[in-house]
């Protein structure tokens, strides 16, 4: 169940616009799937794509509901993001991707899996509001 008002405003979103910054202070923004799971948003994404390397290096991220394409339709807001290391946690946040997203998530799973890719998957936690 989502704790913050934030959180609970995109409890029935399909993406999220996740915002991630340069140390510049530039965001750049990418339309995202996410999981909610106690209370935070959980993100799959190729762990060598930049909107990793910006987390590690700055922690400072802002979500904002949108559509497929990235188009906001909702408010931004603030909050720091990490990688996940801890195995138990990683599984939780793909089950919880897999109950929400279903077959899409199988299809990129699949896809993950035909091309090599799962391996080198990063799983991020957003903590927002």
């Amino acid at each position: 169940m989502p704790k913050s008002r934030a959180v609970q405003k995109l409890a029935n979103e399909s993406y999220v616009n996740l915002a991630t910054f340069r140390r510049n202070g530039a965001a750049v923004e990418t339309p995202v799937w996410f999981a909610i799971l106690d209370g935070k948003l959980y993100v799959v994404t190729d762990g060598t794509s930049s909107k990793v390397k910006r987390i590690r290096a700055t922690k400072k991220v802002r979500v904002a509901p949108c559509n497929a394409w990235g188009g906001v339709t909702g408010d931004w807001v603030d909050g720091t993001g990490r990688t996940l290391a801890d195995k138990k946690l990683i599984e939780r946040a793909h089950a919880a991707l897999q109950e929400k997203y279903g077959w899409q998530m199988w299809l990129l799973d699949s896809t993950s899996q035909l091309f090599g890719r799962i391996g080198r998957r990063a799983y991020l936690e957003l903590v927002i509001g």
